[in-house]
């Protein structure tokens, strides 16, 4: 048993009656958990720091974007908004091309070469957790927010959340889904590993000369990827990894000097940059948890594994976390065990931790990888990359695991 609290902890009043789950957190990961677990028959709490802003088609774009792969979207299609989302605004993209801006080998995917119509999509952050927040009152999911966790208690057959204004919640198990700075996974002990890639991720939606062809375009730099990705109004959403001065740099110049210095980033691919919106950037790191689980307490996203961008994988990921632990906790319960026992915690655990350590350091390989400037270690890399592009069964097996298939 173990009990973690915050000094001073005022009196606590229950907050309805013993929930399946109560999941901490509300991002497109956690609120994704919450529903999946509602769908799938469980009681769940949803408790997060503030309800989402609502979504309207009339909304400047969000600058956050994702590339959701195939096993995202059938996940999403199975919880009953992927409809909603793709109808609302979502950009599909039908290829990927990726190319080295110092030996200019290149490596192309294209949905058509794997049977299907789309690599994926493109889909704002803010769009898709507005649709599953949407959706979670439909799903039975009691929604507690604005909350906070200010102690977490795991007791013989139920763990506790204190809340800061007085409530607690139990449940048989907690889900932190609190994102790569999770309090819930400082409150019970996991440490974390990995590094801080001292870069920042600019993002911003620009106009091109050119169309996007519904492809994703990524040009991996001395200083890092940029990647310009299709959004559904025929605008590029840019994702520009630089060195945290770089990034201060670029974030500083007028829109003029911001337009030149990304067309010339993006080896004009795209023909000169117009319209730029607004801009924004944020810090790049790897954090791995050194376990996924705790007495009546599992990890999933962010608060498990936060990537680099380079891949695009972040969300997809976490979203692949609650496939898992859906699954388990369906086939604990139909086998009449306790669905936070430490064996059923441990099973999911070790399936998700496995899976998505391979791709965290692989990203991170891949990052170290292009950042090589010695010139035999770039053309050697370039001579890696085209005979990759040349040989399509690794090709292929690679574009399936990225699509979760």
């Amino acid at each position: 048993m173990s009990d973690t609290r915050a000094n001073g902890a005022p009196s606590r009043r229950r907050s309805g009656g013993l929930l399946d789950v109560a999941v901490v957190g509300g991002g497109m990961v956690g609120a994704a958990a919450a529903l999946a677990l509602a769908r799938a028959g469980f009681s769940v709490a949803l408790v997060d720091a503030r309800e989402p802003a609502p979504w309207a088609a009339a909304d400047e774009v969000d600058l956050r974007v994702v590339g959701l792969a195939p096993s995202s979207i059938g996940l999403l299609d199975a919880l009953g908004v992927w409809t909603s989302i793709q109808v609302a605004r979502a950009s599909a993209y039908e290829r990927m091309v990726v190319w080295d801006a110092e030996n200019g080998a290149t490596i192309r995917f294209d949905a058509a070469d794997e049977g299907r119509d789309v690599l994926g999509y493109i889909v704002e952050n803010g769009l898709v957790q507005a649709s599953l927040w949407h959706a979670l009152e439909d799903a039975g999911v009691r929604r507690i927010v604005p909350a906070e966790v200010v102690a977490y208690a795991a007791r013989e057959d139920r763990a506790q959340l204190d809340l800061a204004d007085g409530q607690v919640v139990g449940a048989r198990l907690v889900v932190a889904a609190d994102g790569a700075d999770s309090p819930l996974r400082a409150m019970v002990g996991i440490g974390t590993h990995g590094r801080d890639y001292a870069q920042r991720a600019v993002v911003a939606h620009v106009e091109t000369a050119r169309p996007h062809e519904r492809t994703a375009w990524q040009r991996f730099l001395p200083t890092g990827p940029l990647a310009l990705l299709p959004l559904a109004d025929g605008r590029s959403s840019i994702v520009w990894s630089l060195p945290d001065a770089d990034a201060a740099h670029v974030l500083a110049l007028d829109d003029a000097g911001f337009r030149d210095a990304l067309g010339v980033a993006s080896d004009f691919r795209l023909g000169p940059i117009g319209a730029v919106g607004r801009r924004a950037a944020f810090p790049l790191r790897l954090k791995l948890a050194d376990r996924y689980e705790a007495d009546r307490l599992v990890l999933l996203g962010d608060a498990a594994h936060a990537v680099h961008p380079l891949a695009g994988q972040g969300v997809n990921l976490g979203l692949r976390d609650v496939a898992e632990l859906r699954d388990t906790l369906v086939e604990a319960r139909e086998a009449g065990r306790d669905i936070a026992a430490a064996h059923v915690l441990r099973r999911y655990a070790r399936r998700r931790r496995s899976a998505d350590g391979l791709d965290a350091w692989s990203f991170d390989a891949l990052e170290r990888v292009y950042g090589w400037k010695a010139t035999p270690l770039v053309a050697m890399r370039g001579a890696g990359v085209r005979l990759l592009d040349a040989f399509g069964p690794l090709k292929r097996k690679l574009a399936r695991h990225a699509a979760g298939l």
